[in-house]
């Protein structure tokens, strides 16, 4: 058995990280000995799955199922299965058996997978199907469709023994209506030749009816996007939290719902046209839920979830949905689920069980479904402000003009909190073209934004009688002029998140420093961009209020284990060693030991110490326009 997993466990995460051949949580597989059925357990995902990830089932106990007295109605059948499936779990092992587990065990061959491959579907769910199928794939069994779960895998029980009976053998291949194909053989490299075969024979197909077999797609029409997603995360908010809008370039969305991945993680259907106020509250009358999918005609598709990950996710399964019905075409068109089918699909506890495992639930935090963004974000306090965030259920994206550090940054992050928890951005906040870029790829990628922390800036300490106007330049561009640019042109979007006047404030915090606060001794380009910034910061708030967006500004003290002060080759404390500005200091330690004395606490600020007064910034709603000291005491206001 050790040997099977491992071979089946491998196959699973080449076809489930190909979403050509599943998407979301859909897709099973299975392998087998004579007495345990290993089957990939409900919400687990091929493209990770790991051998342990298996639940282990008894296969006598999971036959007796089929002779067991199941209720008629849908809710008691499937909670009646679902309680004799758990039943069939073997001692030590995990998991909630798929409901396709008991269609699994039917199979009597060694390895079992079942996927939704789009070319595959493009024949399962048009009008000639059937035909198709016994035209193209004579010796394949057909499925007409029945509800997924119990139901299916009597049906398919009822269906192996006629085919068995006729053929002398079971089925290596099988077709579902609505529904993918399931492959069935001994060795895994039978199954990748049954696939290479099903692949080979449709594609030939689809060239002979002169059908595209990639998805048609159109331009993205950025500042359209722009303009509509930041409305649409407040509109279809749910519980005070704005929802995530994620676009892709125009195509023409399903008419209808194809297979019930395509329900679960998309809804049944896709609205077209402008997302008012008053168009979504139509659609919503009349179909009895929110849209997922939004067409804007010829200029992008929105994808809307309470999260980034149900964002994608819901964009890839209306990407699939599209090409189906594209690729129906070579079959006599489209067959969508009928009324009475989908509305079971949309109902069923047990695909909201699966997406909900899929998706992961909410992370409770205090910034949880807020889109946060970080400038400066790839390293040092940047990075160390967006971890804090982020571990308060916040969304990141970790801007920086190196682009390389920013992706390795949101790399880590995803790899701490979750895939889609995080998105790096190039940017260089000193270039308006740059800037007005950044605004556009997050209205892409998330519809809009809810805190802006803009923390980017640069240092040049030396004496004013010697420093050169190039220094003076680079510190000031940086550090006034871009967090101009940063709230020109982010602040744009906040304010489009307000309809009609409703909708949560927002938030623009910008890291200072104390040195905004105080003079700093032959540190002028960088004090007077700090002293400056806390100006724009006041003015700022007095303007933007109206667009409920409070912007204050913190002013951290020193973050001496950051590579601002401890690079070794242009940290500060070098920097300051070397134009002595520190009194008769000989060494780096020197240095640090002055700095550190000057701080009543006696230590230098960190990250965490800045988090909690952001925290502070977007929890309170009463106060805007401040510049927050935390300095440890060596800076106190009055």
């Amino acid at each position: 058995m050790n040997e099977s997993l491992t071979q089946i466990a491998a196959i699973s995460r080449i076809y489930g990280a190909n979403l050509s051949y599943v998407f979301g949580g859909g897709g099973n597989t299975s392998c087998k000995t004579e007495k345990v059925l290993c089957v990939k357990p409900s919400g687990v995902l091929l493209a990770t799955i790991q051998e342990d990830d298996f639940v282990q089932l008894d296969r006598a106990a999971i036959r007796a199922v089929f002779e067991a007295e199941i209720p008629s109605t849908a809710d008691a059948r499937e909670s009646a299965v679902k309680s004799l499936m758990m039943a069939t779990v073997l001692p030590g092992s995990k998991g909630r058996p798929s409901v396709e587990a008991p269609m699994h065990e039917l199979y009597p061959q060694r390895f079992v997978v079942h996927l939704h491959p789009t070319l595959v579907n493009g024949m399962t769910c048009s009008v000639d199907a059937e035909a198709a199928c016994r035209r193209l794939f004579p010796e394949a069994m057909w499925v007409p469709y029945v509800d997924p779960g119990f139901i299916l895998s009597t049906e398919i029980r009822r269906l192996l023994e006629a085919y068995t009976a006729s053929h002398g053998k079971a089925p290596r291949l099988t077709f579902m209506q609505n529904h993918g194909m399931v492959a069935a053989a001994e060795t895994i490299a039978e199954i990748e030749a049954i696939h290479a075969e099903v692949f080979s024979v449709l594609k030939a197909h689809y060239a002979q009816a002169e059908v595209a077999t990639e998805l048609a797609m159109g331009d993205l029409a950025a500042d359209a996007v722009a303009a509509r997603a930041p409305a649409v995360r407040t509109l279809l908010g749910i519980g005070g939290k704005r929802a995530v809008v994620h676009s892709s370039a125009w195509f023409q969305p399903a008419r209808g719902p194809f297979s019930p991945d395509h329900i679960v993680y998309a809804k049944s259907f896709a609205m077209t046209g402008e997302p008012t106020a008053e168009a979504l509250a139509s659609f919503r009358q009349e179909r009895g839920y929110d849209p997922v999918i939004i067409g804007l005609p010829g200029e992008a598709v929105l994808a809307v979830g309470d999260s980034l990950k149900t964002a994608r996710l819901a964009m890839d399964a209306a990407r699939d949905a599209a090409l189906v019905q594209q690729l129906t075409e070579a079959f006599g068109g489209p067959r969508h689920l009928p009324e009475r089918d989908y509305r079971f699909i949309e109902n069923w506890e047990v695909e909201q069980y699966r997406k909900q495992v899929t998706v992961g639930g909410s992370s409770a935090g205090r910034l949880d479904g807020k889109i946060a963004l970080v400038t400066g974000g790839a390293q040092g306090f940047g990075y160390g402000i967006a971890q804090g965030l982020a571990s308060e259920g916040a969304t990141l994206i970790i801007a920086d003009i190196n682009a390389d550090g920013a992706r390795e940054a949101a790399d880590r992050l995803q790899a701490e909190f979750g895939a889609s928890r995080a998105f790096s951005a190039a940017v260089n906040i000193a270039d308006e073209d740059s800037v007005a870029a950044l605004a556009q790829e997050i209205a892409r990628e998330c519809g809009g934004l809810d805190i802006l922390v803009a923390n980017a800036g640069v240092l040049r300490a030396a004496s004013v009688k010697s420093f050169a106007k190039k220094d003076w330049d680079f510190v000031t561009n940086v550090n006034y002029t871009g967090y101009f640019l940063c709230v020109k042109h982010l602040s744009v979007l906040m304010a489009r998140q307000i309809v009609n006047g409703k909708g949560g404030w927002t938030d623009i915090v910008q890291i200072n420093s104390k040195s905004g606060l105080e003079g700093s001794n032959r540190n002028a380009a960088y004090a007077g961009s700090k002293f400056g910034s806390i100006g724009l910061t006041q003015s700022f708030a007095m303007e933007l209020v109206e667009d409920r967006v409070k912007v204050n500004a913190i002013c951290p003290g020193n973050f001496f284990d950051g590579p601002l002060w401890s690079d070794p080759e242009r940290g500060l404390f070098v920097q300051y060693l070397n134009t002595g500005k520190v009194p008769g200091a000989k060494s780096i330690a020197d240095v640090r030991a002055f700095y550190e004395a000057k701080v009543p606490m006696g230590r230098g600020c960190t990250p965490v110490d800045v988090v909690r007064a952001i925290l502070y910034c977007v929890e309170q709603e009463y106060e805007t326009g401040q510049a927050i000291a935390v300095t440890g005491g060596q800076v106190m206001l009055r």
